[in-house]
């Protein structure tokens, strides 16, 4: 179950961009709990692309607590930038690029791995869970990886949430 302050948080940014031509969706421990794992989020992670990151830290410019800009680790770059909203941290990520197999990723294309989960009428899109496992194993969190695939889409094809 989605805690309170994060639903508050999520109908936020769903208001303010369901308007716009920003391709985004929730990911993480949000997008789980959307989706029927037994997860506690403690922050709200957001990913788009590069133009589409610029834009949400301009919408939410009261918000933010790192600006965007482009960073990298050894294991995954990206436009990456940070808000705080109702006391809840929300990471901004652009263009992400993960380091596998001996080299970089193309940015990840959303559009192929989205889904849309309704939650308190609001038309939430996420990834899905069946891309989210494989990108866990692939990162060797195993544990969280088998999680998402016993929730997948195949065991859960109910994309509503109440």
């Amino acid at each position: 179950m989605l805690p309170c302050k994060h639903l508050e948080v999520l109908q936020k940014l769903y208001s303010e961009l369901k308007g716009t031509e920003v391709n985004w969706v929730v990911t993480g421990s949000v997008s789980f709990c959307l989706q029927g794992v037994p997860v506690s989020p403690n922050d709200l992670d957001i990913q788009t692309d590069k133009p589409g990151a610029y834009e949400i830290e301009r919408l939410f410019q009261e918000y933010v607590i790192k600006k965007v800009k482009f960073s990298s680790t050894d294991r995954i770059k990206s436009h990456f930038g940070a808000l705080k909203i109702e006391g809840v941290l929300v990471e901004i990520m652009g263009a992400v690029q993960k380091f596998y197999d001996g080299e970089w990723e193309e940015p990840i294309d959303i559009d192929k791995h989205k889904k849309i989960v309704t939650v308190k009428e609001m038309e939430i899109p996420v990834l899905n869970l069946g891309y989210e496992s494989k990108a866990y194993r692939r990162f060797g969190r195993l544990e969280m990886a088998e999680k998402l695939s016993d929730y997948s889409d195949i065991q859960n094809p109910d994309n509503s949430v109440k």
